[in-house]
Formats: C-alpha cells, sequence, structure tokens
C-alpha cells in the first residue's frame, strides 16, 4: 500500500497527514507522532510535524521521491524557495536546503520542471532523475512584467497537458471603485483593471521572457484566484476565486453581519474566454444566484444589463450551474 499524504501549512510548521491509499504517486512512508503533532484526527489518519520555523509559506508541492519544495512569502536567510527531505524515515525533514532570492507563491512541476512564481515574474528549474533541481542559482525566466500591486498581488500557478502555463493575476483592488475600499465610494464602468489583472492569464510553459504581448487573457471578471488545478481528465481549469470584501461600505444596504454572510468564495470550471463577473456582481449565498449590487444602489458598478458568466461554470452543491446574473 502507498500512503496518500497532506501536507499543511500552520503558522510556521509544515505538519504531514497520512492514511493508507492506493491512488496517488508520491510514496512517503511515515510513522506518525504519539500525540499525531497536536492536531484531533479521524481513525485511520496520523500527523507528524516534518519541519518548523519556516517563515511564511505559500503553496508547495511534492516530487514522486518524496521531497517537497516550498514556496516563501518572505524570505528565509535570504532564500525564497525550500527544498525539504526525509532521509531515514522518522517523518522529520533532516535534509534542507533552500534556492531563489525572490518571494512569492506559486510552485508547482510538470513533466522534467519545477515552475516558481515571484509576485511578477514565472521561472522555471531542470529537475534531475531524483527529483532534485540542477540549476538553483539560474533558472529560466519564463513570464516578466505582471503586475504587482499593493493587493492580491500573488501569482498562482499551474500547467495542463499541452505545453501552456496559466497564472493569476489578481486585481490591484477591492472591487474597482473609484476610491479603492472607500466608504459609499462607487465603482468605475468598464473596469479599467480588467485589461490587464482580475483574471487567469495563458502563456507557453518554455518559451523565455514572454510579456503580456505574447499571453492570453484566458479568464477575465475573476478578483483574485489562490488555488488552482487542471482536471486532466475532462482536459478542463479549476480555480478558487476570493470573493469581494466589505459590502458594509453601504450601511444603508449591507450590514457587517450579512457582509460576512453572503458574499462566497466560489469554485468554478473555467473554459477559454470565461467571464466570472468580477467586479459588476457577486454570487450571494443567500440568494443562491449571482447579484448586482447597485440594483439597490449598492457597492460597484455594471447594472444588470451585463452579460457575464459565458464558459464559467460555478461548482454548487456538487453541480455544474451556469454562471450568469439571472
Amino acid at each position: 500500500m502507498r500512503k496518500y499524504f497532506v501536507a499543511l501549512v500552520l503558522f510556521n510548521f509544515i505538519v504531514l497527514a497520512t492514511y493508507a491509499s492506493d491512488t496517488t504517486h508520491v510514496r512517503i512512508n511515515k510513522k506518525p507522532a504519539e500525540d499525531n503533532a497536536g492536531l484531533k484526527l479521524p481513525g485511520g489518519f496520523g500527523a507528524v510535524i516534518v519541519a518548523d520555523s519556516l517563515g511564511k509559506a505559500r503553496h508547495m508541492v511534492a516530487t514522486p521521491q518524496g521531497a517537497i519544495y516550498i514556496k516563501l512569502d518572505r524570505l528565509l536567510k535570504g532564500k525564497g524557495i525550500l527544498r525539504l527531505k526525509d532521509t531515514n524515515g522518522d517523518g522529520v525533514a533532516d535534509d534542507v536546503k533552500s534556492f531563489g532570492t525572490y518571494t512569492g507563491t506559486g510552485i508547482t512541476i510538470k513533466g522534467d520542471y519545477l515552475y516558481a512564481s515571484s509576485n511578477s515574474e514565472v521561472f522555471r528549474y531542470k529537475l534531475d532523475k531524483d527529483g532534485e533541481v540542477t540549476n538553483p542559482d539560474a533558472p529560466e525566466r519564463i513570464i516578466t512584467g505582471l503586475i504587482n500591486g499593493r493587493q492580491h498581488n500573488t501569482k498562482s500557478i499551474v500547467l495542463d497537458d499541452n505545453g501552456n502555463i496559466y497564472v493569476n493575476v489578481g486585481s490591484p483592488s477591492n472591487s474597482c471603485q473609484l476610491i479603492d475600499r472607500g466608504a459609499g465610494s462607487k465603482g468605475i464602468d468598464p473596469c479599467p483593471i480588467l485589461d490587464s489583472a482580475g483574471g487567469i492569464w495563458q502563456f507557453k510553459a518554455d518559451k523565455a521572457d514572454q510579456g503580456y504581448s505574447e499571453g492570453v487573457r484566458y479568464a477575465t471578471g475573476l478578483r483574485n484566484v489562490m488555488g488552482l488545478d487542471w482536471n486532466h481528465t475532462i482536459n478542463e481549469l479549476f480555480v478558487i476565486q476570493h470573493g469581494r470584501d466589505q459590502l458594509d461600505m453601504f450601511p444603508e444596504y449591507y450590514t457587517a453581519e450579512k457582509n460576512a454572510e453572503v458574499t462566497a468564495e466560489e469554485l468554478f470550471m473555467i473554459k477559454k474566454g470565461a467571464d466570472c463577473g468580477w467586479p459588476y456582481c457577486y454570487f450571494d449565498l443567500s440568494q443562491n444566484k449571482k447579484d448586482d449590487p447597485l440594483r439597490r444602489g449598492g457597492a460597484t458598478t455594471g447594472g444588470l444589463s451585463r452579460a457575464h458568466g459565458a464558459k464559467c461554470i460555478i461548482i454548487l452543491y456538487g453541480h455544474y450551474v451556469p454562471c450568469k446574473i439571472p
């Protein structure tokens, strides 16, 4: 039996939880700690602290050989990528290497390459047969010049099976208002941010120094996507959007409690050319549908005349729901 692992970043710690499975290609043979690293887990699970004092970790990826690569949002001793390996099977990373002089979020593996992002660029590193990076000090820069605003500047990444890489370019804004996060401030229509942010861009995975002009705006109307993955069975992109904040900047329509309860973090299946609606609408959990707050004098821009949701599908309660304003 192989082991399926779930790695959790808890503040400065990485905790590895394991249980028996036959579905993974990553072989992890670990003995859980007696106290399960302080976690309360269901039967069949165990946990061990793999490493601590890592700083602010973001995304991570594991090789088939069992090494874990981690992207840091803050440099640790001048480095932004960690490689952890357990060489004696006790579950603790006793072989730690670091490289890369940039911070960021995204990291993934495809074929013989490790891909990692800063807040404005994407690099790739060659891997050898043991899953070790061969060019830690001289990566290939494949994407450059992406918008790096003061918020939502992380660049999450994923690759498909046809040589393309997809990069989230988050909006440097909450809802494209005239005064960002300004109480009562109306939005800009049309929103100029969508030209270079608030969406997913597609680039070639093996071409150097691509900018916006070489890429394709694969999807728009996405405020900020932290989690994304490629479904290799149906050959489609899936993403999770961080929904808008602060509807209670319009207290005549939204209380703080309602703001916290009605806005959703949506899971989408996205086809090329999708428009998922930001900033003109958001998914309202209380109505179980997309909504336009301006209909009630609310928060952003647009009006119900805009047709959003083309090729953008919400995964709702296990069902595929067209992402459109009714």
